[in-house]
């Protein structure tokens, strides 16, 4: 058994609260650490509301917990700096810091030989003609640090040339036929599991389902994991983490990582046994990971603002599996929960 009796989570969003639910399956408690509203506060043991910079709030949160984990990516590094003398951090820093700044990402997965879009550094506005010159239209710009669910993007076309307004990589347009994810984990050991690749559709840049199984090849599903655990492997890391890849005519393109459980792998919860929320608590605690084995097809679907309207429906559906997140009032854009329908077994 492992000594980790307390996570420490850092964001207490709806990935956070999914956590918590999977920790407490395994006897293991869990601290929030989040500057605003947290839904994970309903079902974690413990919440810390106060700001990245409150050292004291933090020194006393990581006294509290046995190892850190995080629910978001843009961890501030002042923050981490403190954290890692007081208490382990999986995923590492290096996961971190490759994940947080897109040409870094794209760097590192060209240097360890996976393909990624054609791409170009723009520090600033004034880079951009040169980097459209080198790299073509149509492509995407994009800003280097923070964007998400398609946030800080903008397309590169015939018509004037926009600006994120921050430094930013050009990244060249993909002729791609689909676009699936692999959710992997690595466990302390080195012990690496993967579930099977999803097939994503996005609406707007926000994901609208994942369908398993994703109804592609198996030498496509088999090198897209393979590729999944040469990134997990290069990063000597610790969790869950999404890989997301284009599927084109001469091979898969990686566009990118996150290190951290996947809203693509929300589907697991229905589809296997030890679902990504656990397998990630597993592997920062130093148990054994679960076998990610698929036991029925699901379509996950992602509620988005107005789409609670239709929960009645959907709790009157058989094979639906519901999960909402406890959040305030529906708005445009905003994830208010999830649904997994099995539609085979």
């Amino acid at each position: 058994m492992s000594d980790i009796r307390t996570i420490g989570i850092l964001g207490g969003g709806q990935l956070g609260r999914m956590l918590s639910v999977a920790a407490s399956r395994l006897g293991i408690r869990c601290h929030i650490f989040e500057p605003g509203d947290a839904p994970a506060g309903d079902v974690s043991c413990q919440v810390t509301k106060a700001a990245y910079e409150d050292h004291d709030a933090m020194r006393a949160f990581a006294q509290s917990v046995d190892v850190i984990t995080y629910e978001f990516e843009n961890v501030p590094t002042s923050a981490l700096d403190l954290l890692e003398t007081i208490r382990p951090i999986h995923p590492n820093r290096r996961a971190l810091s490759v994940s947080q700044d897109r040409m870094t990402e794209k760097t590192f997965l060209n240097d360890i030989g996976l393909t990624t879009a054609p791409f170009a550094d723009v520090p600033d506005e004034d880079a951009l003609a040169d980097a459209i010159a080198t790299i073509g239209r149509p492509s995407i710009l994009k800003t280097r640090r923070m964007g998400y669910d398609g946030k800080g993007q903008v397309r590169i076309g015939d018509g004037p040339d926009e600006w994120t307004g921050a430094p930013s990589v050009l990244e060249g347009f993909v002729n791609f036929t689909s676009e699936i994810s692999v959710i992997i984990a690595r466990g302390t050991d080195g012990q690496v599991a993967a579930f099977d690749p999803g097939l994503n559709a996005h609406e707007d840049g926000i994901l609208r389902t994942t369908t398993v199984p994703c109804g592609l090849q198996a030498r496509i599903t088999t090198d897209a994991v393979l590729c999944a655990a040469r990134i997990a492997n290069a990063l000597d890391y610790v969790g869950v983490m999404g890989v997301e890849l284009f599927v084109t005519p001469k091979g898969l393109i990686v566009n990118e990582i996150a290190p951290r459980v996947h809203n693509s792998g929300h589907w697991t919860q229905a589809g296997c046994v030890v679902d990504q929320f656990e397998q990630h608590i597993r592997a920062v605690a130093g148990l054994p990971l679960g076998d990610g084995k698929r036991y029925a097809d699901v379509v996950m679907q992602n509620l988005i603002g107005d789409d609670m309207d239709q929960v009645p429906e959907l709790l009157a559906s058989p094979n639906v599996q519901l999960h909402l997140y406890g959040k305030g009032e529906p708005r445009p854009g905003r994830k208010m929960g999830h649904a997994n329908r099995i539609v085979a077994g």
